[in-house]
């Protein structure tokens, strides 16, 4: 298997979208090569471990290119995040840790599935596609441009004729709770929506900008048009960039705007203020304030993209804004009982496993307890 091979795999694996044999395949690599060499010093941590065993797996790949070999990285770590759980029993397995039962890691009763590839595309005619069921191919054409769905879950728009004199058709991309999905524009950019968020952008992009709307969070790869700034509003701020990746957190329930630029150059724009980003930025300010200031912070780039990659990634973060990411990616209700914790907590889990593995690994802090109730989590300190 080539790099290009392997690289397709473990995306088709991160997008759930592998055939039996496919999983088996790249499961079973993952666990020859944990087995095939003695541990050069037992970890105390499944995680450490697994990251040692992916670390050998890169130093295997061809050293012919450097900058490919990290970009084929950054893919093998999405694939990673999945098998994190892989790692983890490999190592209770090996090392027959006991387990203890205290009243805050005691099993949950029930459990809750992970959320996965669901959103609704909405056409310019007010008709709604169900993406998760519809089978791939061509969904709908607007004017000239059309809109198919491929094989590894995302939907792609062509242009199949000259649109420069067509009128400018709006769709709408929404993903529930529980829900992600994969764009790419007409101009070829490619946008990847988290759950309970909703993009709006024209059919093609005419005139001198490309313009879309943006609800809750998504990553962008813009692509590079000098003459055609690509603009991203958001409750009441503008992110334009000429080609570039970066990330924006907008929800409505979160008390904070975040935009976190990776590579390139973005200008962001918000009651009359400005801020020029450069990579590692992240521009700050407050939702729903009119009057509120554009803070720029350095930040890990890698923990704002976790959600795309995997994971979630807790940096020092109070229980409610962790609660709600686990809220809007399991599709589950969250009430407390008592006075709130009002703890940080850190660490890292697989967006992949079920809740009550993401639970039992905050219960593990001592900090807070939590049961599932039907389709409710329970927090109680």
């Amino acid at each position: 298997m080539n790099k290009e091979q392997a690289q397709e795999l473990i995306e088709k694996y991160r997008l759930g979208i592998c055939t039996p044999e496919e999983k088996a395949l790249l499961e079973r690599w993952y666990l020859d090569e944990a087995t095939r060499q003695p541990m050069p010093e037992s970890p105390e941590n499944p995680l450490q471990e697994e990251q040692i065993i992916w670390n050998r797996i890169m130093e295997e790949l061809p050293q012919a290119n450097k900058v490919r070999r990290m970009n084929l990285w950054y893919s093998i770590s999405a694939a990673a995040a999945i098998l994190i759980f892989i790692s983890a029993g490999l190592y209770i397995g090996l090392h027959k840790a006991p387990v203890q039962q205290t009243a805050n890691n005691r099993p949950l009763k029930h459990d809750i599935a992970p959320g996965g590839n669901k959103a609704i595309l909405t056409l310019s005619n007010g008709k709604k596609i169900e993406l998760n069921d519809i089978h791939n191919g061509l969904l709908a054409t607007e004017n000239t441009t059309e809109i198919k769905k491929t094989a590894d879950g995302k939907i792609i728009y062509t242009e199949a004729g000259e649109t420069s004199e067509t009128p400018a058709l709006y769709n709408t991309v929404t993903t529930p709770r529980g829900g992600q999905f994969g764009i790419v524009l007409p101009d070829g950019s490619k946008v990847f929506l988290n759950a309970a968020s909703s993009i709006t952008y024209p059919t093609a992009f005419n005139g001198n900008e490309r313009k879309v709307e943006l609800t809750g969070e998504a990553y962008f790869e813009v692509a590079h048009n000098v003459a055609k700034p690509f603009r991203v509003s958001s409750n009441g701020q503008t992110v334009e960039v000429l080609g570039t990746h970066f990330n924006i957190n907008a929800y409505n329930d979160e008390a904070v705007i975040k935009t976190t630029l990776l590579e390139g150059s973005v200008r962001i724009s918000k009651n009359g203020q400005q801020a020029i980003l450069k990579p590692g930025d992240q521009a700050q300010s407050l939702f729903g304030v009119s009057d509120s200031k554009i803070t720029v912070i350095q930040v890990d780039t890698e923990n704002a993209i976790a959600w795309k990659n995997g994971l979630f990634v807790f940096d020092g973060d109070k229980i409610e804004h962790i609660m709600r990411m686990i809220s809007r990616w399991y599709n589950v209700d969250v009430d407390y009982n008592g006075e709130k914790p009002d703890d940080e907590f850190g660490g890292t889990v697989s967006r992949f496993n079920n809740v009550s593995e993401v639970l039992k690994t905050l219960q593990l802090t001592g900090k807070v307890r939590f049961r599932i109730e039907n389709n409710k989590i329970v927090v109680t300190k």
